[in-house]
Protein backbone atom coordinates (compact mmCIF):
# COMPACT_ATOMS: atom_id res chain seq x y z
CA UNK A 1 0.00 0.00 0.00
CA UNK A 2 1.30 3.47 -0.84
CA UNK A 3 0.99 6.08 1.85
CA UNK A 4 0.00 9.64 1.06
CA UNK A 5 2.62 11.19 3.26
CA UNK A 6 4.70 8.34 4.68
CA UNK A 7 7.62 8.92 2.37
CA UNK A 8 8.82 11.81 4.47
CA UNK A 9 8.60 9.92 7.76
CA UNK A 10 12.31 9.10 7.97
CA UNK A 11 13.20 12.69 7.15
CA UNK A 12 10.98 14.02 9.93
CA UNK A 13 12.40 11.54 12.44
CA UNK A 14 15.94 12.61 11.42
CA UNK A 15 15.11 16.30 11.88
CA UNK A 16 13.41 15.77 15.26
CA UNK A 17 16.36 13.69 16.50
CA UNK A 18 19.02 16.20 15.44
CA UNK A 19 16.98 19.20 16.60
CA UNK A 20 16.78 17.60 20.03
CA UNK A 21 20.54 16.98 20.09
CA UNK A 22 21.22 20.59 19.07
CA UNK A 23 18.92 22.02 21.73
CA UNK A 24 20.43 19.74 24.36
CA UNK A 25 23.97 20.76 23.38
CA UNK A 26 22.98 24.43 23.65
CA UNK A 27 21.40 23.85 27.06
CA UNK A 28 17.98 24.58 25.59
CA UNK A 29 16.18 21.27 25.89
CA UNK A 30 12.57 21.57 24.91
CA UNK A 31 10.66 20.05 27.79
CA UNK A 32 6.96 20.76 27.71
CA UNK A 33 4.55 20.06 30.51
CA UNK A 34 1.59 20.85 28.29
CA UNK A 35 -0.85 18.13 27.40
CA UNK A 36 -0.77 17.32 23.71
CA UNK A 37 -3.70 18.52 21.66
CA UNK A 38 -4.84 18.57 18.06
CA UNK A 39 -4.36 21.93 16.38
CA UNK A 40 -5.14 23.19 12.90
CA UNK A 41 -2.09 24.39 10.98
CA UNK A 42 -1.49 25.20 7.33
CA UNK A 43 -0.84 21.47 6.92
CA UNK A 44 -4.19 20.49 8.45
CA UNK A 45 -5.02 18.79 11.74
CA UNK A 46 -1.70 18.34 13.53
CA UNK A 47 -0.53 16.86 16.84
CA UNK A 48 0.68 19.84 18.88
CA UNK A 49 4.43 20.05 19.31
CA UNK A 50 5.04 17.98 16.16
CA UNK A 51 4.74 18.20 12.40
CA UNK A 52 2.72 14.98 12.36
CA UNK A 53 -0.74 15.40 10.88
CA UNK A 54 -3.71 13.22 11.69
CA UNK A 55 -3.65 12.26 8.01
CA UNK A 56 -0.18 10.73 8.53
CA UNK A 57 -1.62 8.71 11.40
CA UNK A 58 -4.72 7.81 9.34
CA UNK A 59 -2.54 6.17 6.67
CA UNK A 60 -1.42 3.62 9.23
CA UNK A 61 -4.78 3.25 10.95
CA UNK A 62 -6.35 2.43 7.57
CA UNK A 63 -3.60 -0.14 6.98
CA UNK A 64 -4.50 -1.63 10.40
CA UNK A 65 -1.17 -1.00 12.10
CA UNK A 66 -1.32 -1.15 15.91
CA UNK A 67 -1.15 2.14 17.85
CA UNK A 68 2.15 1.13 19.48
CA UNK A 69 3.75 0.76 16.05
CA UNK A 70 2.38 4.13 14.88
CA UNK A 71 3.62 5.76 18.10
CA UNK A 72 7.15 4.46 17.62
CA UNK A 73 7.18 5.18 13.88
CA UNK A 74 6.45 8.86 14.43
CA UNK A 75 8.42 9.04 17.71
CA UNK A 76 5.34 10.15 19.65
CA UNK A 77 4.67 9.91 23.36
CA UNK A 78 1.85 7.78 24.72
CA UNK A 79 -0.12 10.96 25.43
CA UNK A 80 0.37 12.24 21.87
CA UNK A 81 -0.77 9.04 20.15
CA UNK A 82 -3.68 8.64 22.58
CA UNK A 83 -4.76 12.23 21.96
CA UNK A 84 -4.59 11.70 18.21
CA UNK A 85 -6.53 8.43 18.31
CA UNK A 86 -9.15 9.90 20.65
CA UNK A 87 -9.61 12.94 18.42
CA UNK A 88 -9.95 10.76 15.34
CA UNK A 89 -12.54 8.58 17.07
CA UNK A 90 -14.53 11.51 18.48
CA UNK A 91 -14.51 13.39 15.15
CA UNK A 92 -14.50 10.42 12.76
CA UNK A 93 -16.71 11.98 10.05
CA UNK A 94 -14.78 15.28 9.88
CA UNK A 95 -11.34 13.65 9.98
CA UNK A 96 -12.35 11.04 7.39
CA UNK A 97 -13.71 13.72 5.05
CA UNK A 98 -10.49 15.75 5.31
CA UNK A 99 -8.41 12.59 4.93
CA UNK A 100 -10.21 11.76 1.68
CA UNK A 101 -9.44 15.27 0.39
CA UNK A 102 -5.76 14.81 1.31
CA UNK A 103 -5.66 11.45 -0.50
CA UNK A 104 -7.31 12.96 -3.58
CA UNK A 105 -4.82 15.84 -3.63
CA UNK A 106 -1.90 13.43 -3.22
CA UNK A 107 -3.17 11.33 -6.14
CA UNK A 108 -3.65 14.44 -8.30
CA UNK A 109 -0.08 15.53 -7.48
CA UNK A 110 1.26 12.08 -8.31
CA UNK A 111 -0.55 12.01 -11.66
CA UNK A 112 0.59 15.55 -12.49
CA UNK A 113 4.25 14.78 -11.88
CA UNK A 114 4.02 11.38 -13.56
CA UNK A 115 2.66 13.03 -16.72
CA UNK A 116 5.08 15.94 -16.53
CA UNK A 117 8.07 13.60 -16.26
CA UNK A 118 6.89 10.93 -18.71
CA UNK A 119 8.89 12.28 -21.68
CA UNK A 120 11.97 12.89 -19.56
CA UNK A 121 11.93 9.34 -18.18
CA UNK A 122 11.48 7.96 -21.70
CA UNK A 123 14.52 9.94 -22.93
CA UNK A 124 16.63 8.78 -19.99
CA UNK A 125 15.58 5.15 -20.49
CA UNK A 126 16.50 5.35 -24.20
CA UNK A 127 20.01 6.68 -23.52
CA UNK A 128 22.85 4.25 -24.21
CA UNK A 129 24.99 3.15 -21.27
CA UNK A 130 28.01 5.23 -20.33
CA UNK A 131 31.32 3.94 -21.70
CA UNK A 132 32.70 1.11 -19.58
CA UNK A 133 29.29 0.15 -18.18
CA UNK A 134 28.01 -1.97 -21.05
CA UNK A 135 28.24 -5.27 -19.11
CA UNK A 136 26.37 -3.76 -16.16
CA UNK A 137 23.73 -2.37 -18.53
CA UNK A 138 23.26 -5.78 -20.19
CA UNK A 139 22.84 -7.43 -16.78
CA UNK A 140 20.28 -4.81 -15.76
CA UNK A 141 18.30 -5.32 -18.99
CA UNK A 142 18.37 -9.09 -18.40
CA UNK A 143 16.99 -8.65 -14.86
CA UNK A 144 14.26 -6.29 -16.09
CA UNK A 145 13.19 -8.80 -18.74
CA UNK A 146 13.12 -11.57 -16.15
CA UNK A 147 10.90 -9.51 -13.82
CA UNK A 148 8.52 -8.62 -16.67
CA UNK A 149 8.05 -12.32 -17.43
CA UNK A 150 7.24 -13.04 -13.78
CA UNK A 151 4.64 -10.27 -13.58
Amino acid sequence: MKFASGASTQYHRFIRYHRGNFLEAMGMTSVSNQQPSIIRTERGLTISGTRITLYDVMDYIKAQYPPKFIRSLFDLTDDQINTALSYIEANRAQVEAEYQIVLKQAEENRLYWEERNREHFARVAAMPPKPGREALWAKLQEQKAKHELEA
